[in-house]
């Protein structure tokens, strides 16, 4: 009896499930509209459950950035374990029906999937057959933050959040490049870059932050800068003589191969390299130990 009234006491201090869901939804999308769609509620109802959430934890969830709902930092904390744990809960569920989803849909950087991984996707089927559908991401971002992806690539600094599986299959290599006639301009250092445009991605925007810091060349006033949405599009500018852009090697060995681009200062090695990031219970499925062999065995000798 004494057990039994202890756990309803444990009980009572969760939150409303409901509004948990509405918040996590909420935090993904930054908008109670969009989390209302997703939902297929109005909105109304969002505000209610938020309401809720609020008036049992005591406090302020969202901070109002324009147009956009920004969780406040215990507040993104919190999204984030909702959010493993909804994605544990949904897979705990679909194995005690006895589904088990045959296929893998896995999140591509949008260079990285053109670049590097069509071109060996022959290999990958024939190695693991028609059970990986490819989704090119314009902005990449982690796994909990879509629950419509079974696995995601991610490259650069990335720490796995909780109830989220990372290996690491591949090193990477970055560097500053051009067409072969704007490289052969820079040939007295990296200052002469200063002459030429700067192409930067919004997709990573501390790209040459990073090249700069990690191959310790002194940073470059640049005559002109120019952003595009994703690096593929950076990458495109660069190919069609715009200015010089700062590539990973991976995105864009078909074009050193080819002479269509050209690394003037060469390439130095990135720490982190690209990772195969899944949900930790999936990552014992063999759908998912077949997709992780592939990728360590392609990514050891590309």
């Amino acid at each position: 009896m004494i057990h039994y009234d202890f756990v309803n006491v444990v009980l009572m201090r969760l939150p409303p499930l409901n509004a948990v869901r509405a918040f996590e939804a909420v935090c993904r999308h930054g908008s109670i509209l969009k989390a209302a769609e997703e939902l297929n509620v109005v909105r109304g109802a969002v505000r209610q459950q938020i309401d809720t959430l609020e008036n049992h934890f005591g406090s302020k969830l969202f901070l109002r950035d324009g147009r956009r709902l920004v969780p406040t930092l215990q507040a993104s904390a919190f999204a984030a374990a909702a959010s493993a744990a909804f994605d544990i809960l949904q897979r705990a569920a679909s194995e005690l029906e006895g589904v088990v989803p045959g296929r893998i849909r896995l999140g591509v950087p949008s260079a990285f999937a053109i670049w590097w991984l069509m071109p060996r996707a022959a290999d990958m089927q024939a190695s693991l057959g028609d059970t990986v559908d490819i989704v090119p991401m314009t902005v990449v971002e982690p796994l909990q933050m879509h629950p419509e992806l079974d696995a995601v690539i991610m490259g650069g600094e990335y720490r796995p959040a909780a109830g989220i599986t990372a290996l690491r299959f591949m090193a990477d290599e970055f560097g500053p490049v051009a067409r072969p006639s704007l490289a052969a301009t820079l040939s007295s250092g990296p200052a002469a870059m200063g002459a030429l445009t700067m192409l930067a991605s919004r997709s990573v925007p501390k790209l040459w932050d990073e090249w700069f810091a990690e191959s310790g060349t002194p940073p470059v006033v640049f005559s002109r800068a120019q952003e595009f949405e994703d690096l593929l599009l950076a990458l495109g500018a660069a190919r069609s003589g715009l200015g010089i852009a700062l590539a990973p090697r991976a995105s864009i060995e078909d074009d050193l191969h080819r002479g269509h681009l050209v690394a003037p200062y060469g390439f130095i090695s990135r720490p982190s390299g690209y990772s195969l990031c899944c949900r930790t219970p999936d990552a014992k499925r063999p759908a998912f130990a077949a997709l992780s062999g592939w990728l360590l065995h392609c990514g050891t000798s590309a």
